[in-house]
């Protein structure tokens, strides 16, 4: 039974790594109503990991200041808050990963995987959250010793 199990686990997985690579390039031609959103938002949900819930990231560095309200977080090695941004910055910056014409460490890749069209998108959606301000991550210590 476990071996069917792996087998089968085995198979999902390289159908799943063959075949996704082609949904990007179907994003290509594709066009998104308002009444299609749904796509845009669980694209915008893979940002937050990154970028926080809805576009608000919180950053510590090792003094515990926050890189939320920083304009040049993204320059900065600070995860930049995509909440409130001018779709126009959004898209410029996104084209720039995208092209390779902006530096990142890894923003590149993501861009890449995304349309014009998906970025546009992305765009309008992050212009329309709110841009929460969010109390500084604070640096914390695990002790070893326990009663």
């Amino acid at each position: 039974m476990k071996q069917f199990q792996s087998a089968w686990f085995l198979a999902a997985l390289l159908i799943t790594s063959v075949s996704l690579p082609d949904i990007g390039n179907a994003a290509e031609v594709a066009v998104f109503s308002a009444e299609q959103n749904i796509h845009i938002r669980a694209l915008a949900a893979s940002c937050a990991a990154c970028h926080g819930t809805l576009g608000n990231a919180v950053e510590s560095d090792s003094r515990g200041s926050s890189a939320v309200n920083k304009a040049d977080a993204d320059t900065n090695g600070a995860n930049a808050v995509l909440a409130g941004i001018a779709p126009a910055d959004f898209t410029e910056k996104m084209l720039g990963f995208r092209d390779g014409s902006r530096k990142a460490t890894v923003m590149h890749h993501h861009a890449k995987g995304l349309s014009v069209a998906e970025i546009n998108q992305l765009a309008v959606h992050f212009s329309q959250q709110k841009r929460v301000a969010k109390a500084p991550l604070k640096p914390q210590v695990l002790n070893a010793d326990h009663d």
